[in-house]
C-alpha cells in the first residue's frame, strides 16, 4: 500500500510541553505563534516536508486552568474539523522528564476525548532531548518507566525525540538532530498508516465514541439526590436562584422516569 502523498497530523499535549515549537521544527520554519491567545485556539498550518504537503494542528494546552472542562473539551475536538476528512496521526508530546500524575492525566484526558482507539493512530514525541543522558537512546529512557512502556506499547512501539533548543545545528551525533528525527517521526507515521489500511482517525468515529459517552452518563436518584442537597444549602445563600435550579432538578427527574418506563417496556416486550 503506498503511502498519501498529504498528511495531516495533530499534536496534543499539556502547556509548556513544546508543541508549537515541535511544528516549528518538523515545518522548518517558525510558522506557529507563541501568544497567549493563539495558544487557546487550534491553529493549523501547512508546509512541504521532505517533498510532501504536511498539515499540522497545534491544539491548546491540556489540564488548563484558565478554562472550563468543556471549553477545552470542545476547542481541542474541533481539531478534526480542521484537517478534514481527519488526522492520519496524532503526536502525544512529552518532556524528556519523569512521568508525573499530571502527565498520567494528560493521556487519560486524551483517551476520554477521542477513545483509547486514538493511541492507533499516535506516536508520542518527546521533546527537551538534551536531557537525555550522553549517548542514550530514547527507547533506553522509555525503559526507565513502567508508565511510559505501557504507553509506547501501546502505541505499538512509537516514538521519537527532538530538542527544539540545541538540535537544530548540526551535530555530531546524527541521532541527535531534528532533521534525523524528523525523518524518523514521518518513517514512523508512514508504516502507521500501512497498518492502519491507510485509514485516519474520522469525524464518524469521534462522534460514535462521543454517543458511547453519553449513554453512559445517564441520572440516577442518587445524584439526583445529591442535587437537591446542593439546592437547599444554595437556598440559604441565594433564594432568587432556587427556582431555575429546581426546574433543573424536576427535569432530570422526568428524564429518569422515561428512561425507567422505557427500559420496563423493553423487558415487557422481550419476555
Amino acid at each position: 500500500m503506498e503511502v498519501p502523498n498529504t498528511l495531516r497530523i495533530v499534536l496534543l499535549g499539556k502547556t509548556g510541553v513544546g508543541k508549537s515549537s515541535l511544528a516549528n521544527s518538523i515545518l522548518g520554519t517558525n510558522v506557529f505563534s507563541f501568544s497567549d491567545f493563539e495558544k487557546s485556539i487550534c491553529q493549523a498550518k501547512s508546509g512541504s516536508v521532505n517533498g510532501r504537503h504536511v498539515t499540522l494542528v497545534d491544539t491548546p494546552g491540556l489540564i488548563s486552568r484558565d478554562r472550563s472542562g468543556e471549553e477545552l473539551k470542545s476547542e481541542i475536538l474541533g481539531c478534526i474539523s480542521e484537517c478534514a476528512p481527519g488526522p492520519h496521526a496524532f503526536l502525544i508530546v512529552l518532556k524528556v522528564e519523569k512521568m508525573t500524575e499530571q502527565e498520567k492525566a494528560v493521556i487519560t484526558q486524551i483517551c476520554q476525548y477521542f477513545s483509547e482507539d486514538i493511541l492507533k493512530y499516535a506516536t508520542v514525541v518527546f521533546t527537551h532531548g538534551d536531557q537525555l543522558t550522553e549517548g542514550m537512546k530514547i527507547e533506553e529512557f522509555v525503559d526507565q518507566s513502567d508508565d511510559l512502556r505501557e504507553l509506547i506499547k501501546k502505541c505499538s512501539g512509537r516514538c521519537c525525540v527532538v530538542d527544539n533548543k540545541y538540535w537544530k545545528n548540526r551535530q555530531q551525533d546524527e541521532y541527535r538532530t531534528n532533521q534525523y528525527q524528523v525523518a524518523k517521526l514521518l518513517d514512523a507515521i508512514d508504516e502507521m498508516i500501512v497498518k492502519n489500511k491507510g485509514g485516519c482517525y474520522t469525524t464518524k468515529m469521534l462522534t460514535e465514541w462521543q454517543a458511547q459517552q453519553d449513554e453512559r452518563i445517564k441520572p440516577s436518584s442518587a445524584s439526583v439526590f445529591s442535587i437537591f442537597k446542593h439546592l437547599m444549602n444554595s437556598l440559604k445563600r441565594k433564594p432568587w436562584a432556587f427556582v431555575g435550579a429546581a426546574l433543573g432538578v424536576l427535569f432530570i427527574w422526568k428524564l429518569m422516569k422515561n428512561q425507567h418506563a422505557a427500559e420496563a417496556a423493553e423487558t415487557s416486550l422481550s419476555m
